[in-house]
Formats: C-alpha cells, sequence, structure tokens
C-alpha cells in the first residue's frame, strides 16, 4: 500500500469534521467519515445521524461499495468495537477490506474503545492522532461527560471595568451591549440547558430562549434554588420546556440534569450561583464581557472565594464597545494548589 499523503490525509480529516458538524447534538457523539482511495478521490462519505442509526463508517461504505477494498477510511473518532444499536464498525470496515484507518480522537468509553487494536490485529494499518485538536471540538461536551460523569459548565456573565453586575437598586440593570447578546444567544443554541438562580429568574425576568439563531429545539430551562416563582415569570412561559430545581448543592443540580439528558450548561446566574459552581469545581469554561462603564457601587461580580481559579485564555477580543474574555479553568493549576 502506497504511503498516505500528508496534504491528502488532512483534506481527507477536514472533510470528516465538516461532516460530523451535520449530526445532532445529543447524548452520543458526532463522528464523520471519508473513504478515500490511493490519490485522495473520495469514494464514499457519512456522519452520524442519531441514535439507532448507522454509523458514519457504516454510511460512508455503503457509498463506496466494492471500491472501500484496499482503501482509507478516515474518521473523526475512534471506530467503535463493540455493540450497541448498531454492530461494531471495526467488523465493517474489516469485512470491506479497509486496509487503512486513520481517526483523530481516541474513544474514551469504556464500552466503545479499543477499536484501534482491533483494527491492528486484523491487518489494518491505523493512524491515530490527525487533527486532534480539531476534531475534538466537536464533542467537548460529550467527551467530557464520559471522563467526569457530569455535564460541560460554561459560565456566563457581564460585569463593569468594576466588576459591578448591577447597580443595586433592586432591578434589572443592562450591562453589555447588543454584540454580547447575540453571542449569548449563540451560546444558548449550543447548549442542552440554560441555567439561572432565582434570584436571577425573580429580579431579570428573562425568558432564557434561543432568538438569534435557528435552533431544532430550544435549550432546556433551569432555574435553581429555593424561592417560589410567580406563574407570570416569562422563565415559566410555554417557549421552551423548564426545569425548576430546589437545590443548593451545584454537583446534585448537574447530577439531576444529566439524568435528563443534558450534557452542557450555559451558566447565566447571577455571583451567588457563579462562585457556588465555582468553589464545587463545577465551572469549566468562563465566558466574560466587562463593558465600558464605572459604576462605584451595587452588585459585585463574585461572592469572596476560598482560593483563585486560574483560566487558560483562550480568546480575548472586542465585541462591539464590550471586551470578550474567554477561556478555561486550568485544573492543572487547581490540583497544585
Amino acid at each position: 500500500m502506497q504511503p498516505l499523503n500528508q496534504e491528502v490525509a488532512d483534506l481527507a480529516m477536514q472533510r470528516a469534521i465538516s461532516l460530523a458538524y451535520q449530526g445532532p447534538r445529543s447524548t452520543n457523539p458526532r463522528v464523520g467519515c471519508v473513504i478515500i482511495d490511493e490519490f485522495g478521490i473520495e469514494l464514499g462519505a457519512g456522519f452520524h445521524h442519531g441514535a439507532g442509526t448507522a454509523h458514519a463508517e457504516v454510511e460512508a461504505l455503503a457509498i463506496a461499495g466494492e471500491g472501500a477494498k484496499g482503501a482509507t477510511a478516515v474518521v473523526t473518532l475512534e471506530p467503535c468495537s463493540h455493540t450497541g444499536r448498531t454492530g461494531p464498525c471495526t467488523e465493517a470496515l474489516i469485512a470491506a477490506g479497509i486496509a487503512r484507518v486513520v481517526f483523530a480522537q481516541k474513544d474514551p468509553t469504556r464500552e466503545a474503545s479499543g477499536g484501534a487494536a482491533v483494527l491492528k490485529d486484523a491487518g489494518v494499518e491505523v493512524i491515530e492522532g490527525l487533527e486532534l485538536e480539531a476534531a475534538a471540538r466537536i464533542n467537548t461536551a460529550w467527551t467530557h461527560v464520559q471522563l467526569t460523569g457530569r455535564p460541560y459548565v460554561v459560565l456566563k456573565l457581564a460585569h463593569t471595568l468594576d466588576a459591578r453586575v448591577s447597580d443595586g437598586s433592586g432591578g434589572r440593570t443592562p450591562i453589555s451591549g447588543s454584540g454580547a447578546r447575540f453571542i449569548t444567544h449563540e451560546l444558548r443554541s449550543q447548549s442542552d440547558a440554560v441555567l439561572v438562580g432565582t434570584a436571577t429568574a425573580l429580579t431579570d425576568d428573562p425568558q432564557l430562549t434561543v432568538r438569534e439563531f435557528p435552533v431544532d429545539a430550544q435549550p432546556l430551562r433551569v432555574v435553581m434554588g429555593q424561592r417560589e416563582l410567580p406563574e407570570a415569570l416569562r422563565v415559566l412561559d410555554d417557549a421552551a420546556p423548564t426545569l425548576l430545581i430546589q437545590e443548593s448543592d451545584p454537583q446534585r443540580a448537574l447530577e439531576i440534569l444529566l439524568a435528563a439528558g443534558v450534557q452542557q450548561v450555559l451558566l447565566e446566574g447571577g455571583p451567588t450561583l457563579a462562585s457556588a459552581f465555582l468553589e464545587a469545581e463545577c465551572v469549566d469554561e468562563v465566558v466574560w464581557f466587562i463593558a465600558p462603564t464605572l459604576m462605584g457601587a451595587g452588585v459585585s461580580s463574585s461572592h469572596p472565594l476560598s482560593r483563585a481559579f486560574p483560566v487558560d485564555v483562550s480568546e480575548v477580543g472586542m465585541i462591539g464597545n464590550d471586551v470578550l474574555v474567554r477561556g478555561r479553568i486550568s485544573r492543572s493549576a487547581l490540583s497544585q494548589r
């Protein structure tokens, strides 16, 4: 078999990644697969359409037909080696005569991992790790759930230059501009649930729906806390489903959400909720908007924390007149404390 051309492999993986994004966001990973010949010509392509449907590899093999014999399969996730609602993809690839499998991300699950070893034992050449970072972003939340057993939590907060989230009047205080609100709706569209505390629900009366992006289904609206909520609140309307969690423990709340099929949570609550989730080490990523305003007094963006929470910054930019800072909580730095 001809050695793999790096440029051909890169292009095929980029195509597989674009296919994977076409799959539905669910409790299953999104996967894309492209089958190419030695010249890089596409013979078949597919992606996973949801639970119970053919996996990406099987769909691509069906299109490639006899052409799959001696070809290369390029997949975003390690082919599975177990039987669930469908059979193992490793068996399908071997039976089709695939000579080489290139995949990006190893499968983190105990049930489906080990596909690379099965393929190698059958004489299939296996190359792993191609475009790993780009492919892993497809299933950030799903991978996180498999590794930690809880949903992936994104904390979104907007405050002034002097770290105030409201002027303390007891009413809603607009902080950020229209660009930040647009990104907030984008974040909601990427999440399975949007979570606030009862204080935010009562003070701001947010609807918590996605209105700037088309979505197949609205995210679950979640209000966490012990206080009773008036039925007239917008978060209780019929625009989207709402779950009330009468809990103060972030870890318990996330257990309830995971059982409900939630894998990614957008935390839009105020300082009480933000501080509680940070202290419980239940925040994975922060999206912080800083507005060019000085209030001088009012409600701080966070209650005093017991320790510092370092953030590995991945993005800093201007959104209209606001500053956006985005990054992940540094687990390695926390573990060294």
